[in-house]
């Protein structure tokens, strides 16, 4: 196992064994291709009461496919896991449930731009109304669980900033790699350039920061 505080936390490859990665692989289906969200001009309306995210494809940023999954033993999975994450790593988040999860299929092609998952800030919740766990909340961390190790490329890869000067730092992942970080953090896939990259990505929420 292996932390680095206030950054980002990892469990090393083989922490979820290769029988598990392969059920949640064969878990995914009626795959479609992964939208990215596009930034909008918020009015002075949304500004206070909050807005809805306008989900796009947008094929330079991101070239995936995906499938989601509500199965309670996934999140009885990963649940330890972040929580574990959360203490150690000293950011002690106030969690309060976890958002569908993602698996993720990348393609030889297949990239994830540098991005973010989300914003502890109002102007971030979650608009659902019908899903008392997450609606109102925020996402404040992520996990990307590396689900094989048979292809190459496909680096998960941080952004830091300092000194005027951007540095990127790519994980050593492998089959049953965790990775879990504030969702505020940079980051990104790089391209596979053979075969097929599988990870599980779920994204924990709670109220805003304040």
């Amino acid at each position: 196992m292996v932390s680095a505080i206030n950054e980002w936390y990892t469990f090393n490859a083989g922490t979820i064994d290769r029988k598990t990665c392969n059920k949640i692989k064969k878990h995914g289906s009626n795959w479609i291709d992964a939208k990215v969200n596009i930034k909008k001009e918020i009015s002075k309306e949304e500004r206070v009461l909050g807005c809805e995210p306008d989900w796009k494809e947008n094929n330079l940023l991101r070239v995936s496919d995906v499938s989601w999954t509500t199965d309670q033993w996934i999140y009885d999975l990963v649940w330890p896991f972040m929580a574990e994450a959360n203490e150690m790593a000293g950011w002690k988040y106030h969690i309060k449930a976890a958002q569908s999860s993602q698996i993720t299929r990348y393609r030889k092609g297949g990239f994830y731009s540098f991005h973010t998952d989300g914003n502890g800030d109002h102007l971030s919740v979650v608009h659902s109304p019908g899903n008392e766990f997450i609606h109102g909340h925020v996402r404040k961390l992520s996990m990307s669980i590396i689900l094989n190790d048979n292809f190459d490329g496909g680096a998960f890869e941080f952004a830091s900033y300092g000194k005027e000067e951007c540095t990127i730092t790519p994980i050593e992942a492998g089959a049953g790699s965790i990775i879990i970080f504030p969702s505020s953090m940079e980051h990104r896939v790089a391209p596979v350039t053979k075969g097929t990259r599988y990870s599980l990505v779920t994204w924990f929420v709670g109220p805003p920061f304040v």
